[in-house]
């Protein structure tokens, strides 16, 4: 058997994390996966991974294969594009995920002047608010908020923001303005579940994190739905603040317990590890990054705090 087809269901196997996925991504029956590893460990000596009827996991041995079956292909695909000279003009298709309300109101401008930039090159954007695998998915890059658990990826940062309340000046007029995060309790909260997962506030009291639970009067997984409710005075809500920057510079919207807002969490532009990235990839990371923290920098509302990492928050895509 071929050892660079070896090499090629092996990695794919070990970014699916399953032999049927691998088969499907490569077109290549349950049967033909088994064959390739099975030859590849037999000339090994060694299983490159532990299976059963219900788990597949990398070995020790695999993982030290892994990088320098990664870095073979690598050089391969870039050997052969330098062959033809594909190798300087980024083309082909890419796809990007950013979480739906960051997709539309910075991303997605960011892709259009792009294409306008790069005629071989064509794009999807997928606009979801779950975190994607990317290998698994298909995905060449991504926008993600907040803390990265995924060792697998490289990170170019290109802002922060913040988790803010957030009222319309009719409801605080009616209702009064909270002086403390106790305060909440007493009024309608509008919660957006994104960010409020578990009917509570997370915030800072001097350098402490604390949080205060409270019953929401209406409960919302869409965060532009919240904040509409919010902006017609129904009642107080949770947005990152490049959702709302916007509306408070012209007063439909007041924060709300500015003091006690949690610190900052960064923005970053993600892609997986490779050695050598593809032209399409490379271009897209330089076009966009300055790009994204310029339009970030346009929804910063400053608000006091230290910019730091609040482990707590959830990431998105």
């Amino acid at each position: 058997m071929d050892r660079l087809h070896e090499l090629e269901v092996f990695v794919a196997v070990a970014d699916a994390g399953s032999f049927a996925k691998a088969g499907t991504r490569l077109r290549l029956s349950p049967p033909a996966v088994t064959r390739a590893i099975s030859a590849l460990e037999d000339r090994l000596g060694a299983r490159v991974f532990q299976r059963t009827t219900r788990s597949l996991t990398i070995t020790e041995v695999g993982q030290r294969f892994l990088e320098n079956a990664r870095r073979i292909l690598t050089d391969l695909d870039t050997a052969e594009k330098e062959a033809v000279g594909e190798t300087a003009v980024p083309h082909g298709h890419l796809t990007v995920t950013a979480s739906v309300t960051f997709g539309r109101s910075a991303l997605t401008p960011i892709v259009c002047a792009f294409l306008n930039q790069n005629p071989r090159v064509s794009v999807s954007v997928i606009l979801l608010d779950r975190l994607t695998n990317l290998i698994e998915e298909g995905i060449d890059l991504a926008v993600r908020i907040g803390p990265l658990p995924d060792s697998n990826l490289v990170a170019k940062k290109v802002g922060m923001v913040r988790r803010i309340l957030v009222a319309s000046p009719d409801y605080l007029s009616r209702r009064g303005t909270p002086l403390s995060p106790a305060d909440l309790r007493l009024h309608s909260m509008i919660a957006f579940t994104g960010l409020m997962p578990n009917r509570e506030w997370r915030f800072m009291d001097g350098r402490s994190g604390q949080s205060v639970a409270f019953t929401p009067r209406l409960e919302i997984n869409d965060s532009v739905a919240a904040i509409g409710a919010a902006e017609m005075g129904d009642g107080i809500t949770i947005a990152l603040s490049y959702m709302v920057a916007d509306k408070i510079l012209d007063g439909r919207l007041v924060p709300v317990l500015d003091d006690f807002t949690p610190p900052a969490v960064p923005v970053n532009l993600v892609y997986p590890q490779n050695r050598l990235i593809s032209p399409k990839v490379r271009a897209f990371v330089d076009f966009a990054t300055p790009r994204l923290r310029g339009a970030l920098d346009k929804l910063t509302i400053p608000i006091a705090g230290p910019p730091v990492t609040l482990s707590s928050m959830p990431p998105s895509a």
